[in-house]
């Protein structure tokens, strides 16, 4: 094997640059869920201030104008099942098979590398 691996290096280049593009394409799908969560949970803290705020609107108005209208809680209700939806988007599960295929890879490496040595 190791005859093989000084005659013919690029077969080592090949194979070590065939990892490196499979541990990057793994890497740039875990990246992309977190930044889908990260979002999901600022937009879920920005609607659920504003749900509040809204809350709170609604509650001052309510007291001077001395009578209720459906709209003051009609507004911040919508703002509060958008918060939740953010939340429940936010509290999705990461995948837990981030860089699977790499280690498969490496698994048949292994497995490979035994059979010959």
């Amino acid at each position: 094997m190791f005859s093989v691996l000084v005659r013919r290096p690029d077969l080592l280049v090949d194979h070590v640059s065939g990892y490196a593009a499979l541990i990057r394409e793994e890497a740039s799908e875990a990246g992309v869920e977190l930044l889908q969560r990260s979002l999901a949970w600022t937009l879920a803290a920005m609607l659920g201030l504003a749900f509040l705020m809204l809350t709170g609107v609604a509650l001052m108005l309510g007291v001077l104008m001395q009578q209720f209208h459906w709209v003051l809680v009609a507004v911040p209700a919508v703002m509060l099942v958008l918060t939740l939806a953010a939340v429940f988007k936010a509290r999705t599960p990461l995948r837990s098979n981030s860089f699977a295929d790499v280690k498969a890879q490496i698994d048949r490496d292994a497995q490979a590398l035994r059979m010959v040595g």
